[in-house]
């Protein structure tokens, strides 16, 4: 997983508010959780199109640190442009796609 190519595809889909070149980086089975929001998770590439589609982010990302291996997770820091508020992206890969990410805002 490239987290740079990720941010970059996430902050086009804000800005064009086009979701889906993002919801194929998923696999068909994906799962997307939230922890901080009272978001998901959200299970399956259709549920995850569905939310992005219903409640889109206004706010575009920056990696801010460099990505590290926990076990099979890519672990990501980042922050939003707008706020400045941080979190952290945790990505399991299967194939060539995201399996799992988990959004974690601090």
């Amino acid at each position: 997983m490239d987290p740079y190519g990720y941010a970059d595809i996430f902050n086009a889909a804000v800005t064009t508010g086009d979701w889906s070149t993002l919801v194929d980086q998923f696999t068909d089975d994906a799962t997307l959780e939230f922890v901080g929001p009272p978001l998901g998770p959200f299970v399956g590439r259709q549920a995850i199109a569905d939310a992005y589609s219903q409640t889109p982010p206004d706010d575009t990302i920056e990696i801010v640190g460099a990505a590290e291996r926990d076990g099979d997770e890519l672990v990501v820091p980042f922050r939003w442009q707008t706020t400045a508020a941080t979190g952290t992206m945790r990505f399991t890969e299967r194939g060539n796609g995201v399996h799992r990410l988990v959004v974690t805002f601090d």
